[in-house]
């Protein structure tokens, strides 16, 4: 069946609805001769008649009537799908699925999921977390979130909040054993928790920031980690101290399980991006999760450093085909 098949079974139920080529041709914008000129090439194709017609009046053959027994389910299954989609467009609805680093997943996703979730229940919120960034598109993803360099060149990037504060933390019972540091240069004689994103690779430097001059610091530790949230729990259970986010801090320090330090060292990191392919018919759901997100905590555009903590900083490793 082509593309000229459908239309014109299309037209054939419209014209056995109303049973008149003229109020047919209306409902479907066409003239009334090129809609009855259809209906001929239709019956040609088809080798039977379908429509008994005279110049005042339109019935149907008893092939037309069981062909439109056969096509009216169809017909009304189409019309609904078609319905179906355009709620979908009105509304957050179906599955969404977002492609976040760790980090990101953490400190975007998990402060507003719960509020997402019960304000749009009809949304199915898919969640892969991986350290490196991936294609989005061949791998059937909405949308991705992590620093801006995850996302390729021809897709659309939306900042989401503002630079992040970092934290760096410990213990009260690691800080039993040591002196709380001072300046960066103390943190020499610290057990400092390591990142390293690549197997093989480097450990990540910490930034600093005071007075407008950045200072990167290599440091060692007894523990290593390739996500932030491991580096939080191991401060936690006394291994060391942390360099992290506020937002990751922020639940223990409340409690008294962490203690900050260095707080007049901490700079701000480069915030996240969301990014999605084309410019047009983005999802409702997607739509509506970049507003949520965007206006749950709003930063100002200050400079910020580039995030120690998002991974690596690599070109998309799977390129378009």
């Amino acid at each position: 069946m082509n593309r000229r098949d459908l239309a014109d079974l299309n037209a054939f139920v419209v014209v056995a609805d109303h049973l008149s080529f003229r109020a047919a041709s209306t409902q479907l914008g066409v003239t009334a001769s090129a809609l009855s000129h259809s209906m001929r090439q239709l019956e040609e194709r088809l080798g039977v008649r379908l429509l008994h017609r005279t110049t005042r009046s339109v019935s149907l053959a008893d092939a037309g009537l069981r062909l439109l027994e056969g096509l009216r389910p169809a017909i009304d299954q189409i019309s609904g799908a078609l319905d179906a989609l355009h709620q979908q467009r009105q509304r957050p609805f179906g599955r969404l699925r977002i492609h976040a680093s760790h980090l990101a997943a953490a400190v975007v996703i998990a402060p507003v999921w719960e509020r997402f979730l019960s304000t749009y229940p009809e949304v199915h919120l898919e969640l892969w977390v991986e350290t490196r960034p991936i294609d989005i598109v061949a791998n059937g993803f909405d949308a991705g979130i992590g620093s801006k360099d995850w996302a390729a060149a021809d897709m659309i990037a939306v900042r989401l909040r503002g630079p992040m504060k970092v934290a760096m933390v410990g213990a009260p019972k690691y800080f039993e054993r040591r002196r709380p540091p001072r300046t960066p240069d103390d943190l020499a004689a610290h057990s400092c928790i390591q990142y390293r994103f690549t197997t093989g690779g480097a450990t990540v430097p910490w930034p600093f920031e005071r007075n407008g001059r950045t200072k990167r610091v290599s440091l060692t530790g007894a523990v290593t980690v390739n996500i932030p949230d491991l580096a939080v729990r191991a401060a936690v259970d006394g291994h060391g101290i942390a360099y992290t986010v506020e937002a990751l801090a922020a639940p223990f320090l409340r409690t008294g399980q962490l203690v900050r330090v260095l707080e007049s060292f901490s700079p701000s990191l480069e915030p996240f991006f969301l990014f999605y392919p084309g410019h047009r018919q983005v999802p409702a759901a997607l739509r509506a999760f970049i507003d949520m997100v965007r206006a749950s905590k709003s930063g100002q555009g200050r400079r910020s450093l580039k995030n120690p903590l998002s991974e690596g900083h690599s070109n998309l490793t799977e390129k378009r085909k």
